[in-house]
């Protein structure tokens, strides 16, 4: 896991050394489809729920910060990257005192929601095995840090065969709902209807 960590890391790092903290600079094509997946990602959110903690989980520079604060929704906000590169850009763009960056695990404790927006898909030169184990692993980690839930996504394996990557992983929805449903929650939500080569998981408790 430590040598999947610093080799994606060094990936992200080239990309933010390029393109800045811009959907560029985290991999996505487009500002919007990176709040596509935003939005997706926070329906795991209780509609009651005003006031929460919820952890970022691969927060790149902070984007889904800036997504909640456009909405004025202000939850008690960590930012978690194993990249130092990325959590002192965070740092640097947002100096607000109810928002927390980091990048040592040891610094994580327990938070209402926990999201993830695509830390699974760059695969790199592991194997699929490799990386099935890595993906799972971390999903593991999502449950015990959270209390209400969590949320996650990932590139479909239903995507059109031409444009699929070598370097880029494509799970199966189904297989990772049954892990979830399984292993974490009888509420597991598969969202898999927006225009996008990817689904969305929700586990709520």
């Amino acid at each position: 896991m430590d040598n999947i960590l610093r080799d994606v890391n060094d990936y992200y790092d080239n990309k933010l050394t390029r393109h800045g903290a811009t959907h560029l600079g985290v991999d996505w094509n487009s500002r919007e489809s990176q709040e596509l997946r935003f939005e997706q990602l926070l329906r795991v959110i209780a509609e009651e729920d005003d006031a929460f903690t919820i952890l970022d989980y691969g927060c790149g520079y902070g984007a889904l910060f800036d997504y909640l604060k456009a909405r004025k929704r202000k939850p008690l906000f960590t930012g978690f990257d194993s990249s130092n590169k990325m959590i002192s850009q965070a740092r640097r763009s947002h100096p607000e005192p109810h928002v927390k960056w980091t990048s040592d695990f040891a610094d994580l404790t327990k938070y209402d929601y926990v999201v993830a927006s695509g830390i699974f898909n760059v695969r790199l030169e592991y194997s699929v095995e490799e990386w099935s184990r890595y993906v799972r692993e971390i999903i593991d980690h999502f449950d015990v840090l959270s209390l209400k839930g969590f949320s996650f996504n990932a590139l479909t394996s239903y995507s059109d065969k031409e444009f699929m990557r070598d370097d880029l992983y494509y799970a199966d929805p189904c297989e990772l709902f049954d892990f979830c449903k399984r292993n974490f929650s009888r509420w597991v939500s598969l969202i898999h209807d927006y225009p996008l080569y990817e689904f969305t998981l929700l586990v709520r408790k």
